[in-house]
């Protein structure tokens, strides 16, 4: 194994709390600017994203600017301790630019023009659209680029959409001429274009996917979302070119998201690849806590799962940009997060690697679509309601803790994610229609170390695979031969590596594999996959391992045997006593396949033996029930270790050696009660915690 180099960090020297600040909606309200001063320092907070939707008020007509306003937020806040995120105003235009270069609006797949109105609905292609955000941002950044509240550059907000305008569909042509090297014959190899009779002999009938035109040429479906990947990235690039020319040592982000229906990344854009881009992961927690789909616990793995994705897109901290310090105003139900809630969803983020917790907003909106979401000062304007004071005590604690920002943590287990893969495995018209579930499937696997609390890297399929024990591959149905080649040489040189059904299906231009099985997954695994059965919700089957049987549920692959160990036997079906689970040894490493989708008790024991034979371990060895989270974060010096209750009762967990209880700023040992949402934020010497 090689050793892990040392990632370099684009550091904040502070845990940084606030939020998105909206002073341009209360310009005739001096009053309103004045109490934000005095409840700032009341909350504790120190950072705010100021501009994002603010174009208007900083261009009210066409080269007719209004900075005197921002001048003065810059003035006032910086006089009061306070920095500032500085949006480019992009997201959302104003009405004058729309009416004078219609140009600008989208098309949707239905080929329809967008009308003026709500926000991200401008079309990334339209060279007015370029040409009129970068002069904007130039404006921005020769006026705040020198200022020293300025601490980062917020662009754009929320990337996200399509267009299928004209200019977007030269741009398509334009994206796959570079791809496919101007060569038309290896395009229609890669979309297999006899089939249905789609093979192109010119550039100029190729047209986006539409269901009013083709939509179902798998290899077009993938690369059109690869190039709205890669041409949203060029738009954030073109509106970066004033922002690294004046202000080159001022880091830049824009804020990624997730889809919080069922917690999962945002699946619009490749973050993979964003994330190059970006000098620091920043994005936008929403979970819906006190949900009634699913426990707490089963809520906070999800939240941990993307925490640990987002950070382990560049190795180093990332920012939650926004979130709710109560309710959100767009869930189905907008619940109120219950007493102690705030803090204990906080600590998370910032356990799993947030260098902050900032909020959208600062102040609720009078008026319009979020004038009931929750922010930090509501209409009352009042520091004595019960959501105003949890900020503030979370101001506190970030303060008492502002040491271990910049921190991270070592992992030996990594679980590999990738957007490509779901968007071509839910693109397969085959299976099952509603049960691939390839996100929420990785976070299973992910749960039982999450449970164990040991940690993880979510890991893009171009990272670097040496420094880890263990990779797990779930579901893996977009494999490439290259993935496929470094993986190979993964194991080859020592490491573990555990696959699934629906694994090495077709290759990069959603290609089903031919001959079978590709050979090299042949070779890691000891086996041949010949078959996949999907199975209704009413039928049944089991999987005996070891000693235990388990649940199969939607999927079973059948499994001929070359050279693997048997570890675990269908029991049913035609299939009944051949093999389900696998283990193989390849060289100086070993691999596990899973065949079938199984309960979640199985991967709690199948994982707890890997975690044994692997030696891997905690951080600190806290001894809980489930509910109870323990993650860490490590300086040069000591552990800072967070001990989380997710559950609804209390909870007695035992520290086998003394800690530093750096909230009350005791001594603990031995047995401890953590009450309902409690949360221990606990510190060990490096010298001290030796396992």
């Amino acid at each position: 194994m090689k050793s892990r180099e040392k990632k370099q960090v684009t550091r904040v020297n502070t845990l940084l709390h606030g939020g998105d600040y909206n002073p341009d909606q209360w310009l005739n309200r001096p009053d309103i600017l004045a109490d934000d001063l005095k409840l700032m320092k009341l909350a504790h907070t120190n950072t705010y994203s100021i501009g994002i939707f603010a174009w208007s008020a900083l261009e009210p007509e066409e080269g007719v600017y209004t900075f005197d306003w921002l001048d003065t937020i810059f003035e006032t806040i910086h006089q009061n301790g306070g920095t500032i995120i500085l949006a480019t105003p992009s997201g959302a235009r104003p009405a004058w630019l729309s009416q004078k270069y219609p140009e600008v609006l989208r098309t949707n797949e239905l080929r329809l023009k967008h009308l003026q109105g709500a926000r991200h609905n401008h079309c990334f292609s339209s060279p007015v659209y370029r040409e009129k955000t970068q002069h904007i941002n130039r404006l921005l950044a020769e006026r705040y680029g020198n200022h020293p509240a300025l601490l980062m550059w917020h662009v754009s907000n929320e990337y996200s959409g399509e267009c299928h305008c004209d200019l977007c569909q030269v741009a398509f042509k334009e994206w796959l001429k570079e791809t496919y090297n101007n060569d038309l014959a290896a395009l229609n190899e890669a979309w297999w274009g006899p089939f249905w009779s789609h093979t192109f002999n010119s550039w100029s009938q190729i047209q986006s996917p539409s269901p009013i035109g083709e939509d179902a040429v798998h290899g077009m479906n993938l690369d059109w979302r690869r190039f709205i990947t890669d041409q949203t990235i060029n738009f954030y690039q073109n509106e970066l070119v004033p922002l690294r020319e004046l202000t080159p040592t001022i880091p830049v982000t824009t804020n990624f998201m997730a889809d919080t229906d069922d917690l999962i990344p945002y699946q619009g854009l490749d973050y993979g690849k964003f994330a190059k881009h970006v000098d620091v992961i920043t994005w936008d927690g929403y979970p819906a806590w006190h949900n009634d789909r699913e426990s707490t616990a089963d809520l906070a793995m999800k939240v941990g799962f993307i925490d640990d994705l987002y950070r382990s897109l560049k190795q180093q901290p990332f920012l939650l940009l926004e979130s709710t310090p109560s309710a959100v105003s767009w869930h189905e139900v907008n619940k109120a997060k219950r007493p102690q809630m705030h803090l204990l969803s906080s600590m998370q983020m910032i356990a799993h690697g947030s260098d902050s917790i900032m909020y959208f907003q600062w102040r609720k909106s009078r008026g319009s679509s979020e004038k009931f979401h929750g922010a930090v000062v509501d209409h009352d304007n009042s520091p004595e309601n019960r959501v105003f004071k949890d900020v503030a005590e979370v101001g506190k604690i970030l303060e008492s803790l502002s040491a271990i920002a910049g921190t991270t943590r070592p992992a030996d287990v990594a679980i590999l994610y990738d957007w490509e893969n779901n968007w071509a495995l839910n693109d397969a018209q085959g299976y099952g229609a509603k049960t691939k579930n390839y996100t929420q499937t990785v976070q299973e696997h992910y749960r039982t170390f999450w449970e164990k609390d040991i940690p993880v890297d979510v890991i893009m399929k171009d990272q670097d695979f040496s420094s880890y024990k263990l990779v797990v591959i779930p579901m893996l149905y977009l494999l490439s031969l290259e993935t496929l080649s470094r993986l190979k040489e993964f194991v080859a040189h020592g490491g573990t590596v555990v696959s699934t059904y629906l694994t090495g299906i077709v290759d990069e231009h959603d290609l089903a594999h031919l001959g079978g099985w590709p050979k090299d997954l042949q070779d890691i695994f000891g086996i041949n996959v010949v078959e996949t059965d999907t199975l209704y919700p009413s039928d049944y089957n089991k999987v005996r391992y070891g000693e235990k049987e388990y649940e199969l549920k939607e999927y079973a692959s059948i499994v001929e045997v070359k050279q693997a160990e048997i570890k675990g036997e269908y029991l049913e079906d035609f299939y009944a006593h051949t093999p389900a689970i696998t283990s193989h040894s390849f060289e100086k490493g070993k691999s596990y396949f899973i065949g079938g989708r199984l309960e979640r008790s199985f991967h709690s024991d199948f994982y707890g033996e890997i975690i044994k034979e692997l030696r891997l371990t905690p951080v600190l060895s806290v001894r809980h029930e489930k509910g109870v989270s323990v993650q860490a974060r490590q300086s040069e010096t000591e552990d800072t270790i967070f001990v989380m209750n997710f559950s609804e009762e209390t909870q007695v967990v035992y520290f086998d050696q003394p800690v530093w209880d750096r909230l009350n700023e005791v001594e603990l040992v031995g047995e401890v009660m953590l009450e309902k949402y409690a949360v221990k934020v606990v510190t060990v010497p490096l010298e001290d915690n030796s396992q």
